[in-house]
């Protein structure tokens, strides 16, 4: 009777064990590649890959939209609660949106950030595209350098700072 008792005990613990490190497990948030049109729908962290065109139309992104060499994002009336990243893209157009984190466009073409609240900052450094920045609540800075043809805009609300080639916006 004793050593049936020591087995179901062993077995109970290996069983606990095993349980503990399946609920153990990191959660990892999904990506999901844009190529072509997403509409109202939710999901987690969005990239558009090199090259392709990407449009997003009352999407809700629960992390951040990544945005990749010579590819081109057009986001109309969205909700992302992280940030909008993109390094070498060809064009960013981010309308009638909210944006949890921040906006940055870095060493691209052509970018039009009109009509958003961002919590964030809105970052515009060394593109060389026509940028236009308006009427948007940035409760962050508007940062803008080394970007030819310099931003154009204006009726921005911006809490921080107004910094550079955006002072006047």
């Amino acid at each position: 009777m004793i050593r049936k008792f020591t087995t179901v005990t062993a077995t109970a613990g290996a069983l606990a064990v095993a349980m503990l490190s399946l609920t153990a497990a990191p959660a990892h948030a999904e990506e999901r590649t844009c190529r072509g049109t997403i509409g109202a729908v939710t999901g987690d962290n969005l990239r558009v890959p090199q090259g392709a065109t990407c449009t997003l139309d009352g999407t809700k992104v629960k992390g951040t939209v990544k945005v990749e060499s010579r590819a081109t994002l057009r986001a109309i009336q969205v909700r992302v609660i992280g940030n909008v990243q993109s390094e070498n893209a060809r064009r960013v157009v981010v309308r009638g949106s909210s944006v949890g984190g921040s906006i940055q466009h870095v060493q691209g073409g052509s970018a039009t950030i009109n009509r958003n609240r961002v919590t964030g900052d809105v970052q515009m450094f060394s593109n060389d595209g026509r940028i236009t920045i308006n009427r948007n609540r940035i409760n962050g800075n508007l940062q803008c350098k080394s970007n030819s043809p310099a931003p154009t805009g204006g009726g921005n609300v911006v809490d921080g700072n107004k910094e550079d080639q955006c002072k006047s916006l």
